[in-house]
């Protein structure tokens, strides 16, 4: 699998947008996994994203292994699969990359180095390319699974600025990436207007995820300068979601 930060950051530079699919495996049914592969397989997707706030089941690298087993998901040219994890059990050998997340929204030591600690010898004994990643969480008009969970306040929706400095403090402790997110199933996504503002005062790629619930919802965060949009929820509700894309 080529470097899969390089290929994120190489389509930032040629405005290339790029769109992963979210998968939670406590939602997963494996006796119809391949439905879901030919679901992905008509999408626009260019990266699988793995993980949730809490994933109960034991199903993980079943999962990664069943997807990488049917073409165009596995083997050479297969969408990439990235874990996205809510703590560090949510590791797997068999993914080719992990977003090395830090809370930087919020001021829980577990979730800003803690889980990290523990991970992190975990990560040294595998080949999985560690992605480093500020994530924030903005306020969405509900009380989501992530904040429940890390027992942190998402930040204001309407201070624009201070999400834009908390982005900015991501990139000088040297995140690659910086991630948006208004947590899964939110009422509101992540603002136009804070989308911009924290793509124009940063130079490293930005992704946004949550409360997209529609194709004018992933169209409007590619304009305000996303360069990454996640999907999850819309995808799991909709099979005829992304047929309507094309």
């Amino acid at each position: 699998m080529t470097n899969i930060y390089n290929t994120i950051l190489k389509a930032k530079i040629n405005n290339q947008k790029l769109l992963a699919i979210l998968l939670d495996p406590d939602k997963i049914d494996l006796s119809t996994i391949t439905v879901l592969i030919e679901k992905i397989n008509q999408s626009p997707a260019t990266h699988i994203f793995i993980g949730g706030s809490h994933v109960q089941n034991n199903i993980l690298d079943e999962l990664i292994i069943r997807l990488k087993q049917y073409p165009p998901l596995g083997g050479q040219g297969g969408l990439p699969i990235v874990l996205f994890p809510g703590n560090p059990s949510q590791i797997s050998a068999n993914a080719d990359a992990i977003l090395f997340l830090s809370l930087i929204s919020g001021r829980n030591p577990d979730y800003l180095i803690g889980h990290q600690v523990k991970a992190a010898p975990i990560l040294k004994k595998m080949k999985l390319e560690v992605i480093s990643t500020g994530y924030i969480l903005i306020e969405s008009g509900s009380e989501t699974a992530v904040a429940r969970v890390s027992n942190t306040k998402p930040l204001d929706r309407n201070n624009n600025d201070y999400v834009m400095h908390t982005a900015q403090a991501g990139e000088m402790l040297g995140h690659k990436l910086i991630y948006l997110e208004a947590g899964s199933g939110a009422k509101q996504a992540v603002p136009v207007e804070m989308i911009k503002k924290v793509s124009n005062n940063i130079e490293i790629p930005l992704i946004v995820g949550g409360g997209i619930i529609d194709l004018q919802g992933i169209q409007k965060a590619y304009d305000a300068g996303a360069d990454l949009v996640v999907i999850g929820t819309a995808f799991e509700n909709d099979a005829e979601f992304f047929n309507k894309y094309k």
